[in-house]
Formats: C-alpha cells, sequence, structure tokens
C-alpha cells in the first residue's frame, strides 16, 4: 500500500485520469467536487452540471427501477449545432461559395424521441434525414417539416418506395433517390414518368479508396452497394438518351463507419471530388455532393488512428473536406456544391448512458498459507510451496512457469486418484496466493514479461450487474466495441479492487472484461468495495448508436426503462419524457407466445395440482397471482 492509500488521499483529479473521463467525456461529462459523474450539455457554462445520482434519485422517485437508459436530448442539439458550425466556419475562412446540409442516417437510432428531437432542433440548419428501407422514409415524412432539409434514399427501393419519394417531391420536400444498384434506375425512370413527376436522383459510386478501422466494408471497390466506373458511364448514358440527365443532380459514395484516420477521409473526398467534376463535363447540373457517414467518435479519448478514437477534431474533419472539394474543383472551374454528410455516429452517440446497479460481488480473496507444511505432503505441491516462498522481481516469470506447471501436475494426479480433494484445494490456494504475488511484484516493473500482461484479469472480483449486454451493449459482445465505464459516484474514494463486469443473464458470454485505457485497453476495471445495504452504480457512456437498435432479447431481457431528460442553463432539468421498459409478457409476445394463452394453460395445471391434493384452493389464488404479477413484472433484477 503506497503513501496516497495510506493518507486516503483520492481526489477526483486522480478519478479522472484512471477513468479518462475529460478525455472521451468531450466536455459534458466530468466528475463533481463532491465525486460523482455530471453532465453538462453547454461546454461553457459550469452552472448547468448536473449530477447524474440526482437524476437517478429523481428516476426512482418515480417508480422506475435499474436498469434505465438515460437520453440527454440536449447532448442531440448541441452536437447538430456543432457539427454545422463547424463546416459553416470551415466554409467562411476558406469561401466556400456552397453550404453545408447534414442528414441523419435514421438506423443509427431509430427511436422516435430520438428522431424527432433531431429533425425539431435541426430545423434551424435545415438538417435533414437519410433513410434506407420504405418504413424510414415514412418515419421521415411524418417528422421533417422543413422544406429545405434533405430526405436522401438509400438502400433497396420497391415500387410503393419510390412512388411514395415521388409524392414527397411533388409536395415540395428535397428528397433525392441514390441509385444504389445499376437496375434501380428503370424502376425511378418507369415511375416517375407513370406519376408524372421528375425525380431527384443521386449515384453511389464505388471508390477504389478505402480505410482503415472496424467498420469499413461498406467502402472500396469491393463493396456491396453502389456503382463501379463503367456502370456509372452508362447509366449517364441512358439518361442522356432518354433525355433526363437534368434529374441527376447527386453524388453519394460511404467510406464507412467510424473512420479513425483523417487521411483516409481525405483520400475519399478527393477521388469522389474528381468524379464531381467529370460529371459535370458530361453535362449533369449536379449541385449536391454526399461524402457518406465515417466521423468518428473518440470511444477511448486517446486521439489516435485506434479503431475506437480519431486522429482529429471535428473541426480539422471539416476543414479538411472543404479544402479537399475546393481543390479539385476551383482549377476546373465547377461550381462549388452543396455538401452532405452522413453522420448519424457522432450525433446520437454522446446522448445516451447506461444506468445499473451492482447486485452482489464474486472476490477474488487472496488465501492464507502456513509457513511450512506436512512432510508427508505430496512432492509437487511441496514444489509449489517452495515457489510460493521465493517470489522476486528478478524471477516473477520463472515462479510463474512453474506455478503453472504443478497445476496443471497436480491436477492430473488427482484425476487419477493419486492424490485427495483436500490435497488439490490445497494445492489450489497456494497457487492463488503465488498468482496475487506476481500481480503485485508486476506492478513494480517497468517492462514486465509479456507472458504477465493480462494476470490481473485472472485475479479480477466479478461485479454481478443489472443489465442485459446483449440488449443494451450488442456491440460489445458482438464487435468487441469498447465503451467508457465508471462508477458514477464515490470517487472521492480510492478503488481498491479490480473487477469485471458481468450481466444476469446466464451466458458467459454476458460480461465486460475490455476497459478502455489511453495506453492500451485494460482486463479489468477499478471498482470501490461494495457497502453492506449501500446501492453502488455504474455507467456505460457514449452508447446512443447503435445499441438500442441492435438489442435482442438473449435470455428474453426486454428494453430497459428509457428516461428523456432536458438539462437548463441554470442547471436546472426537466424529466420531459419516460418509457417504461417491456413486461415480461411484452417481450413473450415478441416470441411468438400469447401470454393470454400461457395464463390459461398455467392456471389448468394449477387446477390438476388441486385435484392431486398437492397444493389448497387458496394456494392456487396466491400462485396465480403471483404467475400474473411476473408476467407484467420489469424483465430485471426487481427490489
Amino acid at each position: 500500500m503506497n503513501k496516497t492509500e495510506l493518507l486516503g488521499r483520492w481526489t477526483k483529479e486522480k478519478s479522472e485520469e484512471l477513468y479518462g473521463i475529460n478525455n472521451w467525456g468531450a466536455g459534458y461529462f466530468s466528475i463533481s467536487e463532491k465525486g460523482e459523474v455530471t453532465v453538462n450539455p453547454y461546454k461553457n457554462n459550469d452552472a448547468a452540471s448536473v449530477s447524474i445520482m440526482d437524476i437517478i434519485s429523481g428516476v426512482q422517485e418515480r417508480g422506475l427501477d435499474m436498469p434505465v437508459l438515460l437520453r440527454f436530448e440536449n447532448l442531440l442539439d448541441t452536437q447538430i449545432a456543432y457539427l454545422n458550425d463547424s463546416f459553416a466556419e470551415a466554409m467562411n475562412k476558406l469561401n466556400y461559395k456552397g453550404v453545408y446540409r447534414g442528414v441523419y442516417p435514421i438506423k443509427v437510432n431509430q427511436q422516435k424521441h430520438v428522431v424527432e428531437e433531431i429533425t425539431k432542433f435541426g430545423q434551424h440548419y435545415h438538417h435533414g434525414l437519410e433513410v434506407g428501407s420504405k418504413a424510414e422514409l415514412i418515419a421521415a415524412l411524418s417528422l421533417i417539416k422543413d422544406k429545405e432539409a434533405c430526405i436522401i434514399c438509400n438502400g433497396y427501393k420497391d415500387e410503393e418506395f419510390i412512388d411514395l419519394g415521388l409524392y414527397a417531391i411533388k409536395m415540395g420536400f428535397k428528397c433525392f433517390f441514390v441509385l444504389e444498384f445499376p437496375g434501380e434506375l428503370d424502376i425511378v425512370l418507369e415511375r416517375s414518368q407513370a406519376l408524372g413527376v421528375q425525380p431527384n436522383m443521386g449515384i453511389r459510386i464505388k471508390l477504389s479508396a478505402k480505410a482503415g478501422g472496424h467498420w469499413t466494408e461498406s467502402g472500396g471497390d469491393r463493396s456491396l452497394f453502389g456503382l463501379n466506373m463503367s456502370q456509372l458511364i452508362e447509366a449517364v448514358d441512358i439518361l442522356k438518351e432518354k433525355n433526363m440527365l437534368d434529374c441527376l443532380k447527386l453524388l453519394h459514395y460511404h467510406l464507412g463507419s467510424q473512420i479513425p484516420n483523417i487521411r483516409d477521409i481525405r483520400s475519399a473526398v478527393l477521388e469522389a471530388t474528381r468524379i464531381y467534376a467529370e460529371l459535370v463535363k458530361e453535362g449533369a447540373p449536379m449541385g449536391y455532393l454526399d461524402l457518406g457517414g465515417g466521423l468518428a467518435v473518440d470511444y477511448d479519448g486517446s486521439n489516435t488512428n485506434y479503431a475506437y478514437s480519431r486522429n482529429y477534431t471535428v473541426e480539422e474533419y471539416c476543414t479538411d473536406i472543404v479544402e479537399a472539394v475546393m481543390s479539385i474543383l476551383d482549377p476546373c472551374d465547377v461550381p462549388h456544391p452543396v455538401i452532405i454528410t452522413e453522420s448519424g455516429r457522432s450525433t446520437v452517440a454522446y446522448h445516451a448512458v447506461l444506468v445499473f446497479n451492482v447486485l452482489d460481488v464474486e472476490k477474488f480473496e487472496e488465501y492464507e498459507i502456513p509457513d511450512k507444511i506436512d512432510e508427508d505432503a505430496p512432492e509437487q505441491i511441496k514444489n509449489m510451496f517452495d515457489v510460493s516462498k521465493s517470489i522476486s522481481q528478478k524471477n516473477i516469470q520463472e515462479c510463474y512457469n512453474d506455478a503453472l506447471y504443478y497445476r496443471d501436475e497436480i491436477r492430473d494426479m488427482f484425476k487419477h486418484g493419486r492424490i485427495s480433494l483436500r490435497d488439490r484445494a490445497f494445492s489450489e490456494r497456494i497457487f492463488w496466493n503465488i498468482i496475487n504475488q506476481i500481480a503485485r511484484e508486476k506492478q513494480k516493473l517497468k517492462n514486465p514479461p509479456p507472458d504477465l500482461e493480462d494476470i490481473e484479469s485472472a485475479i479480477a472480483d466479478t461485479y454481478y450487474c443489472n443489465f442485459s449486454l446483449f440488449q443494451s451493449m450488442p456491440d460489445s459482445w458482438a464487435i468487441d466495441q469498447l465503451f467508457p465505464v465508471m462508477p458514477l459516484h464515490r470517487l472521492l474514494e480510492l478503488p481498491k479492487r479490480n473487477a469485471v463486469i458481468a450481466d444476469i443473464t446466464c451466458d458467459c458470454d454476458g460480461k465486460i472484461d475490455r476497459f478502455i485505457d489511453l495506453h492500451d485497453v485494460r482486463n479489468s476495471l477499478p471498482l470501490h468495495e461494495m457497502k453492506n445495504g449501500d446501492d453502488y452504480y455504474l455507467g456505460v457512456f457514449l452508447v446512443g448508436a447503435y445499441q438500442e437498435t441492435l438489442g435482442d432479447l438473449h435470455n428474453l431481457f426486454g428494453d430497459t426503462n428509457v428516461v428523456s431528460v432536458r438539462i437548463h442553463p441554470d442547471g436546472t432539468y426537466d424529466l420531459v419524457n419516460e418509457i417504461h421498459g417491456d413486461s415480461v409478457s411484452d417481450v413473450l409476445s415478441y416470441v411468438e407466445f400469447d401470454p393470454k394463452d400461457m395464463l390459461v394453460s398455467f392456471r389448468e395445471s394449477a387446477e390438476e395440482a388441486i385435484r392431486e391434493g398437492l397444493i389448497t384452493a387458496s394456494e392456487r389464488k396466491e400462485i396465480m397471482r403471483a404467475y400474473d404479477n411476473g408476467m407484467r413484472g420489469y424483465t430485471y433484477y426487481e427490489r
């Protein structure tokens, strides 16, 4: 134990450094003088900071249990303003003659309250929507009131989809059909002729440029969507032949999501802009250049080209795009187009925080071992005991290897009946004592052996928490996505335990054992000791993008409770909307069970139990009440 621990001089600054909140929090999240995580959508107004613990108290007073997803709708507003203002500033600085029009891809978070807030606040900037299905287009048309905002129609399009878009154009909406496949051109032309509406058309192209990162398969010349250069020319020729080239107004590409390296973004913009200039030469009016998505979120706060970070700021992103477009078009005397980006992840990631409580802890306990052992103990156990007494900084690798060897030998002896259960249990106490000693000695070394890199995870506690990873953080399980995780309170106290986090599903994959770290990925998270009877709350941050949309019903855990919060500049806040999470009855109906039929069937079983003399009629009443209450209850742990 060091002097800091002895004197109890743990500070909020040390917690800030430990959890990296000042790096990934983007100025929205911080730690208060009380040692609680705060949220502030007004970066330059300290008075607007609100403790998440205060919000939790307000949520619980209203009868909502953990887990709960907190949506801070101001953060949506701030992110939209930040992106639009950054593009406006870059365009003004560089004397760009066009404008910026952002669109939000509905697929990133399809929840009505989220899309509604984006369209409502975004109206000031003519911020539109991107849709990839008929259902999304229907949703977009019900929400967008601003005729200057763009609606970008991507994805597969059947006749109904196209007809609806054409009617939207007739009503005055700036609705664009982006051709993803060569065959789509014919159906768009056919339906536009049938309805007598001139379409606004765009073409998605396959660039040769391809980005690094985790979500980049949608880019490059082998992407699933888009036209190659030959197909692009064929489409232009068809439009010329039908005297409809004036309908081609937009060029689109998609490099991928979460692009960490600004060089990849700039390279793609340069290639796409060159194609744009050539289409203008072909006689197409154009006017819109849609750069797709890709603006990354710095999940780990490292500001690098790591897959879960980015090596650029939003300001740099905007400036590089505008410069790249101008560098190609100005020498060609091509007018500056309206620049569109489909920034979804960066718009919504910050606004949602998953909050849950810890239910139980399985501690790693360091076992006491005697100074001496019996003379008649098995030789392998004696050898392991000797290892435990000889550990130093100089020999930790050797001791680690010896401990593993003797442990395996002893296990094999047990399988063949050569040692007793007590002997094996005693040997494992010695083994874990050794591992714990090695972990302590490793911390003192500047360059510990590579084999010991993850040794802390072997002795980490398990904190069992009230949530489902598969429902609320599916990307953590599916693609090893990293999200910032930290305690929401007690941040003036030293966190003395290292832990992995387990959810309440009965699945060994339902755990978080990879955590952000400024230099690398941690395999455990420093947490505080549980106090008897006190709740301990953790938050997972930056979960606003894709997680709600992708969540599944593993173990029939449904949607969590959701509360939307609006924070005012004076630090007051309103819980403006609450959505109760799924009941057991709800999730059963999603997987084709009929709760009414189930109740009838169980009632018949209860009646049969009465006839068999197993329960009384009054007991049946209580049993049926419990069954019915279970049907109506929250799918998560309820106190």
